[in-house]
């Protein structure tokens, strides 16, 4: 239904609703989970991705877990959506535990090669790019930091991270 309407009031109607969620989170404190993808390119370059709502940051793709769905289908589904590609040999990288607009936040976080050129869809993402990890933009998200670096310690062998 959503990819029948115009991308540019696609893009009002989601910031109206991200903060209309702000709101409600601050209110009802239900806690919710959702995804991170670190999908990374042959070069280990990670791809960042620039939402059309929240933050002007860079940050991961990733998005909301639906009701019954498994974590890593959720990542898989979001890439697919977002960025129209795939990535292959996903794995499980953290579970970070957060406060998200006042209320508890968890994020699955997974990691794996992107498979595909990623298209962003003009609708959620506006821009998609791949940044070394020793020349990560400056206005990286704080959360998206966050699960860089739990990445990149388990990469260097210090295990999963559970947090």
């Amino acid at each position: 239904m959503t990819r029948l309407l115009p991308p540019a009031l696609h893009r009002l109607l989601l910031r109206i609703a991200h903060r209309v969620r702000h709101h409600w989170r601050r209110t009802a404190k239900r806690p919710l989970a959702g995804v991170t993808v670190i999908a990374f390119d042959d070069a280990g370059r990670v791809l960042l991705v620039r939402h059309s709502y929240g933050p002007s940051v860079w940050s991961l793709p990733g998005g909301g877990l639906e009701r019954g769905e498994a974590p890593d289908a959720a990542a898989v589904r979001e890439l697919r959506e977002e960025l129209g590609c795939g990535v292959t040999e996903i794995e499980h990288v953290a579970t970070i535990s957060d406060t998200v607009s006042c209320a508890p936040h968890t994020a699955h976080v997974f990691a794996g090669e992107l498979d595909g050129e990623p298209r962003p869809d003009a609708r959620e993402v506006l821009a998609a790019q791949f940044f070394a990890l020793d020349a990560l933009p400056e206005d990286l998200g704080r959360s998206s930091r966050r699960c860089i670096e739990a990445w990149s310690a388990m990469r260097s062998g210090g295990g999963r991270l559970e947090q």
